[in-house]
């Protein structure tokens, strides 16, 4: 056992335990809670907290679980703020400008990669992210897609092999060829530093994959040991989420066009819906309907899709903001799915909530409640809370 830490002074604490507080949230008004070894040990009101070796007062400030970003491209080189100039002024997006990303990272040292990781990694966390998961995706040859995934391991468990991002130049109208790369040797150089694997399927977009091409892709990497997880109805109603479903995959992420048997799909499986409202923020397309997914009792995760190109944010509260401006979510909807909701889109029962015997992963706002962080647009107000 290590030296233990009672955090007091919480004016209020999100526990994403009902039965712990009140409401969805699990919420305790002038709490506390104790930390011995990286986990929770106790919970509950300031005045009932035991005894501990050190002590951390926030102050009156809410404190909340650690947000769970659980879709982020972070390793790449390059800069595309020329191509979201061209989105502002009217040019659509469809996956094309991750071409100009794989090059740039192609062409990047492993210390330039590494660096570019941690100063994501280190923005994510002073926003009050502690759990990232982290995909390959802009190599797209079998070294470079390696490297990507043990770069990624060097930062966070949740690696994801998404050597299925795009066709690449070089096999453009070779797309079974490529498909046999991805899933023969691009996979087994992947698979050990990997624990997702993940395939752009979208039939509108002329640069990545249809439902039979990820079917394949999805099959050989559940096949290898990896767990499933589809980028799927991003830019059209299409096969994506319902292929998710079927495989039994954690999530299908984006979740933009969804047609009503797509939602009964998800209502009546496993699959999290993951919503990243920074992509239609940054495209200008159409947001989500998250009210409609939650009114059918589906699963729901908020996450940043942080990535050079379609959404280049790292801020877990601006997608808060926007999932509360937008997609008909309540500040405590989209508290629970940056949360509880993201933990549940990497199937662990350790982060994104608050009891005894989880990690003390804490994110503190500067402010008395959860409901800041929709109320309060673009302020910083969220960091973790090393306990």
């Amino acid at each position: 056992m290590g030296l233990s830490t009672v955090v007091t002074g919480i004016g209020e604490l999100v526990t994403n335990e009902p039965a712990v507080g009140y409401g969805p949230l699990g919420l305790v008004q002038d709490a506390a809670l104790v930390v011995d070894d990286g986990r929770v040990v106790w919970v509950g009101p300031s005045a009932s907290a035991p005894d501990a070796d050190r002590r951390v007062d926030v102050g009156g400030r809410a404190v909340l679980p650690g947000f769970v970003d659980s879709h982020a491209h972070l390793v790449f080189a390059g800069d595309r703020a020329a191509e979201f100039e061209a989105r502002m002024t009217g040019t659509p997006y469809d996956g094309g400008g991750i071409a100009s990303t794989v090059a740039a990272t192609r062409a990047a040292s492993d210390d330039e990669l590494r660096a570019g990781l941690a100063r994501l990694v280190a923005e994510m966390r002073a926003q009050g992210t502690t759990t990232v998961e982290v995909k390959s995706g802009y190599g797209l040859t079998v070294d470079d897609e390696a490297r990507a995934v043990r770069l990624a391991r060097e930062v966070t468990p949740e690696t994801t092999f998404l050597g299925a991002h795009v066709v690449p130049p070089e096999y453009a109208g070779r797309v079974d060829a490529y498909v046999d790369l991805v899933t023969g040797p691009m996979l087994a150089a992947c698979a050990p530093s990997a624990r997702w694997i993940d395939v752009f399927c979208e039939p509108a977009s002329p640069h990545a994959f249809d439902g039979d091409a990820a079917r394949v892709v999805l099959e050989a990497g559940r096949a290898a040991g990896l767990d499933l997880r589809v980028h799927a109805n991003q830019l059209s109603a299409g096969p994506g989420v319902r292929l998710a479903v079927e495989l039994g995959a954690a999530s299908a992420d984006h979740c933009t066009h969804l047609t009503d048997a797509d939602v009964d799909a998800l209502a009546a499986g496993g699959t999290v819906a993951t919503v990243l409202p920074g992509v239609e923020f940054s495209t200008r397309s159409p947001y989500p309907d998250a009210r409609r997914l939650l009114d059918a009792d589906v699963t729901v995760a908020l996450a940043t899709d942080c990535n050079p190109g379609s959404c280049f944010t790292s801020s877990m509260p601006f997608c808060v903001a926007l999932a509360v401006r937008e997609m008909g979510m309540t500040p405590a909807e989209a508290v629970r799915a940056a949360t509880a909701g993201g933990a549940a889109a990497l199937r662990r029962t350790d982060v994104g909530r608050l009891a005894v015997g989880t990690r003390a992963d804490l994110a503190v706002l500067d402010a008395p409640s959860y409901r800041h962080l929709a109320y309060r647009p673009g302020v910083p107000l969220a960091r973790a809370l090393d306990v």
